[in-house]
């Protein structure tokens, strides 16, 4: 079975290569989402892409995302789920903190234009998405999720532990993992945890 994976805001593709490694006998399709878009950098036209991507895709494939994709794989299994068979959360937000984002806005201001190269977007571009995420909201939607869930949170990841904790409550048939000593970025400082688990 194939397993997508899906990067966060401020990583890369590349960023899932160690815990691919780990896991063996993968099939892994890492699409780098910020390439999706054929229109703005807004969340709903990553999103688009994404559906696009996958809309042939007739055997259904297992989703690995963290933080921004993660949200991304709770919105697509919510619109799709028949071609989900199961999802690892990681980082995760059902329901956009606004004041958060409000927040990384101001400091994503102040930032110089090469501070976000690395990541293939521009200053203009980060805002923009964040911006268009400010509102977004899974909670009425998610009991149309039905698929096996694993829901993970670095224990230092203050600023998503308590959603990740929350969200395992409301979709009873999830896992709740809590990787010690981890911070937000669970598939760079603890990929062996994520190869774990996908396995």
């Amino acid at each position: 079975m194939r397993t997508v994976f899906l990067h966060g805001l401020g990583q890369t593709a590349k960023d899932w290569d160690e815990a691919i490694k780990r896991a063996s006998g993968l099939e892994a399709d890492c699409p780098e989402i910020f390439s999706l878009t054929k229109g703005d950098m807004t969340y709903s036209q990553i999103l688009k892409g994404l559906e696009r991507r996958y809309a042939d895709t007739a055997e259904s494939f297992r989703i690995c995302g963290i933080s921004l994709g993660a949200m991304l794989a709770l919105d697509y299994a919510i619109r799709h789920g028949n071609k989900v068979d199961s999802l690892i959360l990681i980082g995760v937000q059902y329901k956009s903190p606004g004041l958060l984002i409000d927040f990384q806005n101001i400091l994503f201001r102040c930032m110089p234009q090469a501070a976000f190269e690395g990541i293939g977007l521009s200053k203009k571009d980060v805002i923009k998405l964040t911006t268009s995420m400010r509102t977004l909201d899974f909670s009425a939607d998610l009991k149309k999720i039905v698929c096996p869930v694993d829901i993970v949170c670095g224990e230092k990841d203050t600023a998503n532990l308590k959603a990740a904790k929350k969200l395992s409550g409301l979709l009873g048939q999830a896992k709740l993992h809590i990787i010690p000593g981890a911070g937000h970025e669970v598939n760079k400082c603890a990929p062996e945890a994520i190869a774990k688990i996908l396995s």
